[in-house]
């Protein structure tokens, strides 16, 4: 088996990726030790999702469905993987020759969920460069920030997202980065647009021979604690997210067609919505917006076996799908958040099926623990994926027994190593990636989620999951959404308060406060209701659907 802890030497010219990976002593332990991870030394992972399956006589699959700009307005596409390959050799030529970019510059890419954001990612690993992914909705400081801190020089942008990178680029404006030098637009008709530069170049051209110990990837965390931290992944990474959660819980296959809602800017999408399909030799439909009700279309239409979104769509979904052909969809995927068990009750009652809970991260690139189908446990995330271990711990690293709530640790295949953060001495410890999640495992190795770590709320004594509470609200026939959080009392140390966002036609005043109080009791322990509840229009989020509770604690303080 390969040792993952000693690097293959690196084909960068750019050797700052390399250089800024924190000292090797601070790392999580790798480790290699199933069968499909053993990667040789040369390994590009654009070409092994891509031109591996032309050259293996697959050239004629369809890889990408979306849409595209037309001159009468947004028209169907569907590349085959032959296409996909061109498009991909002909982009990475246009940043290689015509920008000058060399192996292991950082490439800011900046688009929605499209086949062209698609292929400039996958182009760009292709060309050796590390791409540096960025969500849609970020604006000008948020950029800013990422293009300092990766020491991004060029970017690719989707035509209609320029302005807030334009700011970047910008003499005089606050957000000015000097660095960033050269940004091209894509989906786009000017004649300096990618497309244009495309059709000077032909499809004739070899990917760079990168290493398996190449950084490939930073992507910046979701910013869920308001600071994203860059955490770079090697070419093996990307392939090793592909080859384990999917390969081994959802055996995937090339039959197989994917749909969605996060961004591939965030790792839940670049997995579930691109690099898995990919790598099996299977579609993906790529759509820049949905509703709940779209993403049922687009299931019905386009036959989807396979769905990944956060556990607010599913919920919302629930109530709609009755009047959508769902018969296709063999897993439907949640990740990002906790799944509140109302949740996964209501879709399975609407639909018949399990959602496939799991649980990863930025940091661990994907999914390590999870369950599917039959070996669904109700109040249960799962098991570990193979290619992971994953223990409980108290707070000096050492194991707790069955049922005892403790802090989550894992180490495998892919783990943490952040850009020049002082964060990856917390996040990793003793070799154990610790994502700062409580949680309980069963003697059977079942693991179930309790809250964030900073999310456990002390009152008086006891200890308290938000998460919990939560659930219990959300059962409530009244309740659309809702968080909570712990807030100081001076009697108390903290207390739990809720903050609720109402079905329409239900009264937000004290009578519907109370009544929840009361409900929140008949379910769960009456130490853990809400003594304190505030009705909201809205929830704050982050763009890949993730509740930012600091920002909640943030109103009181």
């Amino acid at each position: 088996m390969q040792d993952w802890n000693v690097l293959a030497p690196s084909s960068h010219s750019d050797h700052f990726a390399r250089d800024h990976l924190p000292p090797q002593k601070e790392w999580p332990v790798f480790q290699a030790d199933v069968p499909e991870l053993q990667y040789p030394a040369i390994l590009n992972c654009g070409a092994q999702l891509v031109d591996r399956h032309v050259a293996e006589g697959r050239g004629e699959r369809i890889a990408i469905r979306g849409m595209a700009p037309g001159p009468a307005g947004p028209v169907e596409i569907a590349w085959t993987y032959a296409q996909l390959s061109d498009h991909c050799h002909r982009i990475a030529q246009v940043l290689s020759q015509d920008m000058g970019l060399v192996p292991g510059n950082r490439l800011l890419l900046r688009g929605a969920n499209t086949p062209m954001m698609a292929a400039c990612f996958l182009a760009a690993l292709q060309a050796g460069l590390v791409v540096v992914p960025t969500m849609p909705m970020l604006r000008a400081t948020e950029l800013a920030t990422i293009i300092a801190k990766a020491q991004v020089s060029a970017a690719l942008c989707d035509a209609a997202l320029l302005e807030e990178l334009q700011f970047c680029q910008t003499p005089g404006h606050a957000q000015y980065q000097p660095l960033l030098q050269q940004v091209i637009a894509f989906r786009s008709d000017a004649p300096d647009g990618l497309e244009a530069r495309m059709q000077a170049h032909s499809d004739a051209w070899v990917p760079h021979p990168t290493s398996r110990d190449d950084v490939c990837l930073i992507a910046f965390t979701s910013g869920t604690t308001g600071k994203p931290k860059g955490t770079m992944h090697f070419h093996r990474d990307v392939l090793a997210m592909c080859d384990l959660f999917p390969r081994h819980v959802l055996h995937m296959d090339a039959d197989d067609v994917v749909c969605g809602t996060p961004p591939v800017a965030f790792t839940f999408g670049l997995g579930g919505l691109l690099a898995f399909p990919l790598r099996f030799g299977a579609s993906t439909v790529l759509l820049e917006r949905h509703t709940p009700e779209s993403l049922l279309q687009t299931i019905a239409r386009y036959r989807a076996t396979q769905c990944y979104t956060a556990p607010t769509m599913y919920r919302q979904m629930a109530a709609l799908a009755g009047d959508h052909d769902l018969s296709s969809l063999k897993h439907p995927v949640s990740a990002g958040e906790a799944l509140p068990d109302a949740t996964r009750q209501a879709w399975k009652q609407a639909t018949g099926m399990q959602i496939t809970d799991g649980i990863g991260g930025t940091e661990v690139i994907h999914i390590y623990i999870a369950s599917a189908g039959a070996e669904v446990r109700a109040g249960s995330i799962g098991k570990v994926v193979p290619g992971y271990e994953a223990r409980v711990v108290d707070a000096h690293m050492q194991p707790v027994p069955p049922g005892t709530p403790g802090r989550l640790a894992v180490r495998g295949a892919t783990g943490c190593r952040y850009l020049d953060d002082p964060r990856q001495r917390d996040y990793v410890v003793g070799g154990w990636n610790l994502p700062g999640d409580t949680f309980v495992m069963d003697a059977d190795g079942y693991f179930s989620y309790c809250a964030r770590n900073d999310d456990m709320i002390i009152s008086a004594g006891y200890n308290i999951a938000g998460p919990e509470v939560e659930s219990a609200l959300l059962l409530h026939a009244a309740v659309l959404e809702c968080a909570v959080v712990g807030m100081p009392d001076p009697e108390r140390g903290q207390i739990v308060q809720a903050f609720v966002l109402l079905k329409p036609g239900h009264s937000a005043d004290a009578e519907m406060a109370v009544a929840l109080q009361e409900h929140v009791k008949q379910r769960i322990a009456p130490f853990k209701y809400p003594r304190k509840l505030e009705f909201v229009a809205s929830l704050p989020r982050t763009e890949t659907g993730k509740l930012q509770r600091f920002k909640l604690r943030q109103l009181q303080s």
